[in-house]
């Protein structure tokens, strides 16, 4: 079972979109730039480190970045069972699962991002990983400093984050070594991110999250709160809202997508630390964590993927033929078919024209050809063969995961 898991904050580097600037994914960071009125191929391409690191912009490049490479690894056709993203990784998660719409998680990835800048511009907090000591003695580490610093993520296994202000923090550092930690490293962010400083930060994200539309995920996100499989619209407000303040539950995140079949880890977008992750948490030999960054590493996934394959024998001289395959929309919206399609596609009643156009034949079509709109997201086909014909109406409202078209494969030779 394949899980795709997502990056947040930190994953960030200087030049991380240059090698997709000539890929066909690339387009989708223009329309990011004119829905949240910034320059975000400039963020991606040409910022600095010192850029990058300001939470405003960190937020915003990361997650379009990750959509680009999602946008990437839908075109070959790779589609996840299940998804989880680290921090502002949900959110990517979410669009990834079609619960959010990808201009609804740009104007709240954007929102968040201002408002924790805000915030932490407001009160002096950093981050710092305790390395070598379980979750439990951290915990109690940040108690005894009897200051404001808590526990802010628990990545692996004796990987904890905690975060909080510097005084309060070098107190529960020393308590940690004195337990028995190996190493306590102190981060370069901006803030004290998932704890109660983050509080004005979300009084903020709460306005833009009423606003916002939610869908049910298809596939289901496991949270970073509870570290449980989420699969209804109405739980995502709440949760995403609780994520600011609260510890990313990473380590145990991982081990609910294992639980419920996850064997193969594909991290996309920039960095590979939850690929990491994923190989320290879950039990060597039975698992395969990749992190794909760059259109290499997607090029190297989908042979590795391919390489894994077991397909059942076949007797000698038999064949694949062409089997039907359907697809998708990833967002929701009105339908728009695509102008070479237009005159064959049903229209919904009063638009002057229903049903097929007559002699109709079926077309070939290309891995990654267009098929049309769900709303401003693009269809494309993840498949190659034949296009049989549309299923649903020109200008009919469609929901991430609906059926659009439907085709038949193309012949496979074994």
């Amino acid at each position: 079972m394949l899980a795709f898991t997502f990056p947040g904050q930190g994953s960030q580097r200087p030049g991380m979109g240059t090698e997709w600037v000539s890929h066909p994914s690339f387009e989708l960071v223009e329309f990011a730039s004119e829905t949240v009125g910034r320059d975000v191929a400039e963020l991606l391409c040409d910022a600095d480190l010192e850029t990058l690191t300001r939470t405003a912009n960190a937020q915003l490049a990361t997650f379009v970045m990750s959509l680009v490479v999602l946008d990437a690894a839908e075109r070959v056709g790779l589609e996840p069972a299940l998804c989880a993203g680290h921090s502002l990784g949900e959110y990517t998660a979410l669009v990834a699962s079609g619960a959010l719409g990808y201009d609804d998680g740009l104007r709240l990835v954007a929102e968040r991002g201002e408002a924790m800048q805000d915030a932490a511009d407001q009160v002096s907090g950093t981050m710092m990983a305790v390395l070598g000591l379980d979750d439990d003695d951290v915990e109690a580490a940040c108690l005894r400093a009897e200051g404001d610093v808590w526990v802010a993520n628990c990545n692996a296994p004796n990987q904890v984050v905690i975060a909080g202000e510097p005084a309060a923090l070098e107190t529960a550092a020393a308590v940690a070594r004195s337990l028995g930690a190996k190493r306590v490293v102190a981060l370069t962010v901006g803030g004290a991110f998932h704890t109660p400083l983050m509080a004005p930060a979300r009084d903020r994200l709460r306005k833009a999250l009423q606003t916002t539309t939610f869908h049910d995920p298809d596939p289901p996100v496991v949270a970073n709160v509870d570290a449980r499989l989420h699969t209804a619209s109405s739980e995502w407000p709440g949760l995403l809202s609780a994520q600011l303040c609260s510890p990313v539950r990473w380590r145990q995140s991982l081990a609910a997508l294992y639980e419920s079949g996850a064997r193969t880890f594909v991290e996309l977008g920039p960095g590979g630390v939850l690929s990491g992750l994923a190989k320290r948490t879950l039990p060597a030999g039975d698992i395969r964590a990749i992190a794909v960054a760059t259109p290499g590493d997607l090029d190297a996934l989908v042979e590795q993927l391919a390489f894994h394959a077991t397909p059942p024998p076949l007797p000698a001289g038999e064949h694949f033929f062409m089997t039907e395959r359907l697809v998708v929309a990833r967002a929701t919206g009105p339908f728009t078919p695509a102008p070479e399609l237009a005159s064959w596609a049903p229209r919904l009643p009063g638009s002057g024209a229903s049903g097929q156009a007559e002699g109709f034949e079926p077309r070939p079509i290309a891995v990654g050809e267009l098929v049309g709109w769900a709303g401003d997201m693009e269809v494309r086909s993840p498949f190659a063969g034949s296009l049989e014909g549309l299923l649903v109406l020109a200008g009919e409202r469609v929901v991430s995961g609906q059926p659009v078209a439907w085709l038949r494969a193309e012949r496979v030779e074994r």
